[in-house]
């Protein structure tokens, strides 16, 4: 398990996932590309992401649905 990759993720959610994002496919699947690159850029892999919190799209998706509910 990776507490970095996680800690990551929502760290990154926290500061790219745009108050105003609605929810679509295009969009969530941007972000997940972009989360993907950027944490390649300071050498955290998809796998260490990935393997503690499931699927980074679907948590990516869960912000925004529990966003737009608050």
């Amino acid at each position: 398990m990776s507490t970095r990759g996680t800690n990551f993720l929502h760290q990154w959610i926290s500061n790219n996932v745009p108050e105003a994002t609605g929810v679509d496919v295009l969009s969530v699947a941007e972000l997940a590309q972009k989360l993907f690159a950027d944490a390649k850029a300071i050498g955290i892999t998809g796998v260490e992401i990935e393997e503690e919190t499931g699927s980074a799209y679907e948590t990516i998706l869960d912000a925004i649905v529990h966003h737009d509910a608050a």
